[in-house]
């Protein structure tokens, strides 16, 4: 029977209008970690990730796909709203956590926003109400109700989800959830952890990987911590493929899962020395699988996707127009024209000070070192505090690296430009900037991520007053920790000298 308009009006207002009367599918994002393309869909040998393999071949996999960030808050608060990070001010790392606060520009909101205003319930937590994002059991109530991870760096109304699972909905009402997944956090960051995870992969998932048998890049030593580090990290992303396959599992067994668009990917890549907080591939390059109605199966695509494309192929799905200003872009869109260009930037991250942009094509990596008189390998508490870290700088000081590990991770000054041939130099040890022969090329990506800069209000490095207002809480939260307090402190004083030199 036809509800009067008037009525239905009301009830759409209301957000109350059944999913199968309107017609609009669910849609779910996993989104995971610290955790690169490891899976076997993508190449991966060592492991196998047959429930991510399914989701391949159900969907579309797409092959280059890059974070905007590689490191949490700002790639978070750039894929909920659609926007680069340092298009809205939300490109330090943990900012706007003090005194000092960080606003979106008129017109721009988080995704949840507009979905849960369409009618859509929001949620986002494990995607299991047994399990938190690491797939083990949950502890007590709270836990159960506590939402999954959100880390935007801008001021948000908690109230933009309606809990941490789609369960709670109104019958027939569409969702909106996002699955927030440890990933290869869940191998800690001490070689105690790694070896305490394959533990558990042994007792969970009938093995763990053989240390030995791990491939690294070339610019890390074969020293057994960072084999096993590795080697935990791949079981990490085992643990990840069989937490999709139970919430697969679970939209099947509700009757859901051919009503919702499923997306895959994960924040930005493992971190590493050369990972997580810069803009190789080992950091940048992403995971990202799109199943769900109207998506072509067992499809592969190679042209370059943004991680902020997150929005606009939500908001298309669930039938609602593109903001004006967006700049994710729908690339499911009939019609679409494939980006030439792709782009990623790094700040601050934690107490360490640093700005880095890049521009790629499907064929070349520029990178630009805004402040080349510093190592690679600033000093930061959050790394420094890992094994694999402390190893590598271990054996740096015994004179125990090879060459081009010396030379990539531990050089006192980087170049002020890098340019790679990224689709043939995988690990981007060749920089070409120098290279009589890629000039052209070098001053033409020069230019565009100039360009870039400039159309997109690039906010630039952060206003002291603002470092000092987040240190004062980053120094507090991390000042219980043993030894903790005396490291920041030392590490925000030499930021500030640096600063000071021009360096």
């Amino acid at each position: 029977m036809r509800l009067p308009v008037l009525l239905l009006t009301l009830l759409a207002a209301a957000g109350l209008v059944r999913a199968a009367e309107s017609g609009r599918p669910n849609v779910l994002w996993f989104i995971v970690d610290d955790m690169s393309a490891n899976l076997s869909c993508y190449g991966e040998q060592l492991i196998q990730t047959p429930h991510l393999d399914r989701l391949a071949r159900e969907g579309t996999r797409f092959s280059r796909a890059f974070t905007t960030a590689p490191v949490c808050s700002p790639c978070r608060s750039g894929f909920i709203t659609g926007m680069y990070q340092t298009s809205i001010g939300a490109h330090h790392h943990r900012s706007g956590r003090g005194e000092l606060k960080i606003t979106l520009p008129a017109g721009v909101e988080p995704l949840p926003v507009r979905l849960r205003r369409a009618g859509y319930h929001t949620a986002i937590g494990s995607g299991l109400p047994d399990a938190g994002r690491g797939g083990q059991a949950k502890a007590g109530r709270k836990a159960a109700a506590a939402l999954g991870k959100t880390d935007y760096n801008f001021e948000w109304d908690p109230a933009m989800y309606d809990g941490p699972d789609w369960s709670t909905r109104r019958p027939g009402q569409p969702f909106f959830m996002q699955v927030q997944l440890a990933g290869g956090k869940l191998r800690g960051g001490t070689d105690e952890a790694a070896r305490r995870l394959a533990e558990r992969a042994a007792a969970e998932l009938g093995g763990a990987t053989d240390p030995e048998r791990v491939i690294l890049p070339p610019y890390y030593p074969r020293d057994p911590v960072l084999l096993r580090d590795w080697a935990a990290y791949l079981d990490a992303v085992r643990f990840t493929d069989q937490h999709v396959g139970r919430v697969l599992a679970r939209l099947e067994a509700e009757g859901e899962l051919e009503r919702t668009l499923v997306i895959f990917t994960t924040d930005h890549g493992i971190s590493h020395a050369r990972g997580k907080q810069f803009l190789y591939d080992e950091g940048t390059h992403v995971p990202f699988i799109v199943r769900g109605p109207g998506v072509p199966r067992g499809a592969v695509r190679d042209d370059l996707v943004e991680l902020i494309d997150l929005v606009p192929i939500s908001l298309a799905a669930a039938g609602l127009p593109l903001p004006a200003g967006l700049q994710g872009r729908n690339v499911l869109a009939a019609g679409y024209q494939p980006r030439a260009f792709a782009f990623a930037a790094r700040d601050r991250c934690d107490e360490t000070v640093e700005r880095l942009r890049s521009v790629r094509t499907e064929r070349y990596l520029y990178i630009r070192n805004f402040l080349p008189q510093r190592p690679h390998l600033q000093p930061n508490a959050y790394k420094d505090g890992k094994s694999i870290v402390q190893t590598l700088r271990a054996l740096h000081a015994a004179g125990r690296l090879e060459p081009l590990a010396a030379e990539l991770l531990f050089r006192p000054v980087r170049p002020a430009e890098e340019l790679y041939e990224w689709t043939t130099d995988r690990w981007q040890v060749r920089n070409l900037a120098g290279d009589p022969a890629h000039r052209a090329e070098l001053e033409r990506l020069r230019a565009r991520l100039d360009q870039w800069m400039r159309e997109t209000g690039d906010r630039g490095p952060e206003a002291d007053a603002m470092y000092d207002s987040d240190m004062r809480v980053y120094a507090g939260e991390r000042g219980g920790k043993e030894g903790s307090r005396t490291v920041l402190t030392e590490n925000i004083a030499l930021m500030k000298r640096w600063a000071a030199e021009g360096r």
